[in-house]
């Protein structure tokens, strides 16, 4: 039996993909389908806002895997989901990383699944920021974003663009191949280390 090219196995680390509610999800679609086309294991964890803009269905079709979507399943996460992802991943990135999901990790919240596997999480951190011009310079968001990588977050992006309240200004979320590059580096860098 001939294996698929595009075979399910992961050769390359494990990611988790976590997912905020923010209109910019679909682009975190395209870029879980290029990670696990590239072989790289991915899970996505989608927080309650998330679903409002994207499926679960969506990204158990891209991974091939189930979505973690609540703090308590155990069924398909005995020892809790935020323990067994974050002891399986070696890189968490959250795309999009919403204001409100900034706000929450800066201060410690745990409150759901995502910023509880935040806090649980030991790897490398990547968030990519996206939300609307005026809320990205406010000086609160500043001043978290400011402690997130003073907490050791690498922040990609945002960048300047269209955003969906139909205005221009920064705030839109790195495109899936700026992501993919800095993930790519991120492990580049720690085989050559």
């Amino acid at each position: 039996m001939n294996t698929p090219a595009n075979s399910l196995t992961p050769t390359r680390p494990e990611i988790v993909v976590g997912v905020t509610g923010g209109v910019a999800a679909y682009k975190t679609a395209g870029l879980v389908s290029g990670l696990v086309q590239a072989g790289y294991g991915v899970t996505a964890v989608l927080t309650p806002a998330a679903e409002e803009f994207i499926g679960a269905a969506t990204f158990a079709a891209l991974t091939a895997r189930p979505v973690a979507t609540k703090t308590f399943e155990p069924s398909a996460f005995p020892l809790g989901a935020h323990i067994e992802l974050a002891t399986r991943a070696t890189l968490l990135v959250v795309a999009p990383a919403t204001a409100d999901f900034l706000a929450k990790t800066a201060g410690g919240h745990a409150d759901d699944l995502l910023t509880t596997l935040y806090l649980a999480f030991t790897g490398h951190v990547m968030f990519a920021p996206a939300m609307n011009s005026a809320m990205w310079e406010k000086k609160s968001v500043q001043r978290n974003v400011a402690q997130l990588v003073a907490d050791g977050v690498q922040m990609i992006g945002p960048e300047s663009g269209w955003l969906s309240c139909r205005q221009s200004g920064a705030g839109r979320m790195s495109a899936p191949e700026v992501i993919r590059a800095a993930i790519d580096a991120h492990f580049a860098s720690q085989s050559s280390a």
